[in-house]
């Protein structure tokens, strides 16, 4: 009776220890963020030339994310945003959504149910994380978060300016409207939308500046804006 008592305590002491070493090993997995403090607030900077999520605290990177970025023909709103909205959306979205305040649309940080497009421009604008990375981020970003989005390829203004058509969205749309206000050509709150409120204030430019009228806004529009497209 005694061995019999000895064997299952020695079995029990056992279990405890396993149990504890997958406890260990779970929370070591779970918590992979060295450095963070609760206590203080983060700031999250997406570079798309690279494609890396970095989050800063106190001014140091504690954590870098490869993620994917919008493609050329939904890029990937350029400028300082803040976290929203939050919730635990579907399978596609890897369970988590950290939305902007963006206001040409619904843009955020989210999952992916193609983790192959992680590293690439590839998706509709919005930043793609792997779904154990974006639970990990999930975790320790609240609402007011502040976003960074910088980096971009097809910079504002420059040699890659796309042109601009009517019905399309962007940071590249939102700063030229906010330059058409500022010279009394745009009377709208700059939006980020190309909508017939912008084409009206478009045509007038055009043709004060002696410009052909069209809805295209090319090379030749942002030069007599007095913007040099830059290399």
């Amino acid at each position: 009776m005694l061995k019999f008592k000895t064997i299952v305590t020695s079995l029990l002491i056992v279990l405890l220890i396993e149990s504890i070493c997958i406890l260990v090993f779970y929370k070591s997995k779970v918590n992979t963020i060295s450095n963070y403090d609760p206590k203080k607030k983060i700031t999250i900077i997406v570079d798309i030339s690279t494609n890396t999520l970095s989050v800063f605290q106190n001014d140091k990177i504690i954590k870098n994310y490869a993620v994917a970025s919008g493609k050329a023909t939904t890029p990937s709103p350029i400028g300082t945003w803040t976290i929203v909205h939050k919730d635990t959306w579907g399978e596609s979205f890897g369970g988590r959504w950290m939305g902007f305040n963006v206001p040409w649309g619904q843009y955020g940080i989210h999952g992916t149910s193609a983790p192959s497009s992680i590293g690439w421009a590839s998706s509709h604008g919005c930043i793609r994380m792997r779904n154990k990375d974006v639970v990990e981020l999930y975790k320790i970003t609240p609402i007011g978060t502040k976003v960074i989005v910088a980096g971009s390829p097809y910079t504002n203004f420059s040699s890659s300016q796309r042109t601009l058509k009517p019905g399309m969205r962007g940071s590249d749309v939102y700063d030229l409207q906010v330059i058409l206000k500022d010279k009394g050509y745009y009377k709208g709150n700059a939006d980020g939308i190309y909508g017939d409120g912008m084409k009206y204030y478009v045509h007038k430019f055009q043709k004060d500046n002696e410009l052909y009228v069209s809805d295209t806004i090319s090379s030749n529009f942002f030069k007599k804006l007095g913007i040099k497209l830059m290399d």
